[in-house]
């Protein structure tokens, strides 16, 4: 989970306001079109539900919606902030809104569950959370957080991993609550963290740390992933390409024009600058645009990734057994697919 923290100030409320009309206007079909009879259909209402507030990491979304990509592809996309309180596979899931994101290993997790989401394309190719650390604490990689206190979620998956890679069990783990307070007071306490959120937020401090990226410790997982579920994609695959089509360039084009999307993603997160918002987006850049997606394309995933990814949760009895990696995910959405 994000850090709640003055980039995240967006208020609960109006996330609850929003539910509550999502769930009136799902009272209707929203599949059907041309009520008037005029032979000119109207878009498609769709929601996606973002996996927390409103921030750079939606970029392609807020793009694609101010550009018009969506309403190009007959969708009128309603997006939905996240938050602590909201659970995008729950909400999905249950048919009050048709798309969601969610890092690859949630997904997993949720289809064990019984909930039937399928990830259709993806943001980032590998995600920007990491573990922040002080200079000279003694730090140099993974293996160096014993004897440390590291303030992380319990439950969190990398965390789990990590332990079990690299003999953590001299590692104090501490309780994460989202605050800096406890890290930036202790120069020998490890904290999890976003490079794009809390990398700017300790600079503005004047702290001096490194950060070992969860990628680079093996646990190399997707993150902002886009999803719908077996049964959209069974009912209404045309949607679900159009969607993924307009993501994507939705995403291209916030990668030579984040200025411009960025009033727009501040406008539903005001308590986020528009610095900050520039520096999460340059950052972000390499974990959208590198990697596979270099040559394969925006938000393309592989069978090998999700497969090593599956194991890796199995390994540390996240998972309990294994499942058609086919199920979990499929490309035949993505643009050129």
């Amino acid at each position: 989970m994000k850090t709640v923290n003055a980039k995240r100030g967006a208020a609960l409320t109006a996330i609850m306001a929003l539910s509550v009309g999502l769930m009136s206007a799902c009272g209707s079909d929203s599949k059907t079109s041309d009520s008037s009879g005029s032979g000119t259909k109207e878009p498609v209402k769709a929601t996606l539900v973002l996996n927390w507030f409103a921030e750079p990491e939606h970029g392609g979304n807020f793009a694609a919606q101010e550009k018009g990509f969506y309403k190009d592809g007959g969708l009128d996309i309603t997006l939905m902030p996240g938050g602590p309180s909201v659970s995008a596979t729950q909400i999905v899931a249950s048919g009050k809104a048709e798309f969601g994101m969610a890092n690859a290993d949630d997904i997993l997790v949720a289809r064990q569950e019984g909930i039937p989401i399928v990830a259709i394309g993806t943001a980032f190719q590998k995600s920007p959370q990491a573990l922040f650390y002080h200079k000279n604490s003694g730090i140099d990689g993974f293996g160096d957080l014993n004897g440390h206190k590291v303030y992380v979620a319990s439950t969190a998956s990398f965390w789990l991993f990590m332990k079990n890679k690299y003999k953590l069990s001299d590692a104090q783990e501490m309780k994460y609550t989202g605050s800096l307070v406890n890290f930036v007071n202790d120069p020998q306490a490890v904290t999890q963290g976003y490079i794009t959120s809390e990398t700017y937020t300790l600079q503005q401090q004047g702290v001096e740390f490194e950060t070992l990226l969860n990628a680079d410790s093996g646990y190399n997982i997707y993150a902002g992933v886009y999803f719908t579920t077996e049964d959209m994609i069974k009912k209404h695959p045309d949607e679900v390409k159009a969607f993924m089509t307009a993501t994507v360039k939705g995403w291209d084009y916030y990668k030579d024009h984040s200025d411009e999307i960025n009033p727009a993603i501040q406008k539903q997160n005001p308590d986020m600058s528009l610095d900050m918002m520039k520096f999460s987006a340059e950052k972000e850049m390499d974990f959208a645009f590198g990697g596979d997606a270099a040559t394969d394309g925006t938000g393309t995933m592989s069978e090998a990734r999700w497969s090593e990814l599956q194991q890796q949760l199995l390994d540390v009895g996240v998972l309990k057994k294994k499942e058609d990696i086919s199920s979990v995910f499929t490309k035949e959405f993505l643009p050129g697919k």
